[in-house]
């Protein structure tokens, strides 16, 4: 033990905190709060009672953390109701709540009884909607869908922009609606190409919302604003982490199997307006994978008639593997077909040597989520069998 003299610039946080009340700054106190929540996530998030038993499912844990806090700050730290912006949720580099690298997701918190105008570009997209979550005010998570509006329910101009109003009360064409407890839009754009739209930190969509009645230039930031934001900050990435629901399987969505490897595919069709940040126009399967070094989860199926469709990897805290440079996802412009129609598509470590491989990128365990967005036709079942790979570059050889 070395009897060097403790560093007298060191403090506890509880010294931090004594300091931080003397002053009487209310953002000062905001900060320890946001630190004191740090060390509780550690303490009591990051650990065998949260499915965390080895330090690979440690790290997924820190890394959500992470990418919460860079949420956080970006999204909820400097919200201005009367004066929304639209910003890009997720990249390459920030990943939460399922994210996608067909789709580009854009949101903003507004004032449900305010009116305000929405201007756009469908650039090229499969499709466009815009949901009302319920319940996402001052940080905190959604916890339903409130409203939606897709690109089949607004008029869309020949050139491709689009006006929406969203308001509580109602409008004769393009209305988006708001209720009380609606206090935040997330839009979505999917896209089937070749390559992952979402890879690109460029791409843009043309997005805007503007008050009907202008509100006038905002204050600068004051010592009140910057502790409620801090605050909204901690309302996030505690929601976001220690505060995510873990439903018991008897209350998980019908969609999701409770048998790893395997899908249940009896309940695809079920309303996903209650579930926080989910799409009312997708339909949803979703297993977890458990794949040893030398095996592969073989998944073959048929794509109905849909408006888009599409299979991703995500860790258990619903975050893809990164994707720029492998395949952690497919759709179904991405997928190789049999002569039939019918797909072969495999989730290995390592490449198969045969077509449609998914890189599940070392990790032994995981999800496989399936969306069919607007369906035409019941989702044909996905069968699934775990192999050796090994085995399946012969047999491709030998077909």
């Amino acid at each position: 033990m070395s009897n060097a003299p403790a560093d007298p610039t060191i403090a506890t946080l509880g010294e931090v905190a004594q300091h931080a009340a003397a002053g009487g700054d209310a953002a000062a106190s905001a900060f320890v709060d946001l630190a004191t929540t740090l060390v509780e996530i550690e303490t009591e998030y990051i650990g065998p009672e949260r499915g965390m038993h080895t330090a690979e499912e440690r790290a997924a844990g820190r890394n959500l953390v992470a990418h919460a806090l860079q949420h956080g700050f970006q999204i909820w730290f400097t919200i201005d109701p009367a004066r929304p912006v639209f910003h890009r949720w997720l990249s390459t580099t920030k990943k939460l709540l399922g994210d996608n690298p067909d789709a580009v997701y854009y949101g903003t918190v507004v004032d449900p009884a305010r009116t305000y105008r929405i201007r756009g570009h469908v650039q090229a997209a499969v499709y466009t909607s815009f949901s009302v979550e319920k319940g996402a005010m001052e940080g905190h998570l959604s916890k339903g869908v409130v409203s939606t509006l897709n690109d089949t329910e607004f008029e869309i101009e020949a050139d491709g922009t689009y006006e929406i109003i969203a308001s509580p009360d109602p409008q004769s064409r393009n209305w988006l609606r708001l209720e009380p407890d609606g206090g935040s839009i997330t839009t979505r754009h999917y896209w089937e190409w070749t390559r992952n739209v979402a890879a690109d930190p460029t791409f843009h969509v043309p997005l805007s919302i503007e008050p009907v009645d202008r509100p006038g230039p905002a204050p600068p930031p004051d010592d009140a604003s910057v502790a409620a934001g801090i605050r909204r900050v901690i309302h996030f990435v505690r929601g976001a982490t220690i505060d995510f629901p873990e439903l018991p399987p008897e209350v998980m969505p019908a969609w999701v199997s409770n048998v790893a490897n395997e899908f249940d595919n009896s309940s695809y069709d079920e309303s996903n307006t209650e579930i926080g940040y989910a799409a009312a126009d997708n339909a949803y399967l979703q297993t977890r994978y458990e794949l040893g070094p030398d095996d592969a989860l073989v998944m073959r199926g048929r794509f109905p008639r849909c408006r888009f469709a599409n299979v991703v990897l995500w860790n258990h805290r619903l975050q893809t593997p990164p994707y720029r440079y492998r395949n952690v996802s497919l759709n179904r412009n991405q997928v190789c077909y049999e002569a039939d129609g019918s797909f072969e598509i495999v989730v290995a470590h390592r490449d198969p040597g045969t077509p449609n491989w998914i890189d599940a990128a070392g990790l032994s365990t995981g999800m496989v989520f399936w969306r069919f967005l607007l369906p035409e036709e019941p989702v044909p079942p996905i069968e699934t069998e775990v192999v050796q790979v090994s085995t399946l570059a012969r047999r491709d050889e030998r077909e």
